[in-house]
């Protein structure tokens, strides 16, 4: 699956705040990922990231 900046997409686990969703704000070697419920930020290299994503909840687009 591709992913883009802006979208937001559904973990495996949960962060510590209790939310599972977070918003991509960076795409290439590592993802940068913000957590919609605290806004707390993660880098996270590509392989990790696109195992613990489990599905993409909306594209910036829509």
């Amino acid at each position: 699956m591709e992913y883009n900046v802006g979208d937001i997409v559904k973990t495996k686990k949960p962060h510590p705040c209790g939310s599972k969703l977070w918003k991509i704000t960076r795409v290439g070697v590592d993802f940068g990922l913000k957590c919609e419920g605290c806004g707390h930020f993660i880098l996270v290299e590509r392989q990790k990231a696109l195992k613990m994503i489990t599905k993409k909840i909306s594209s910036e687009k829509d």
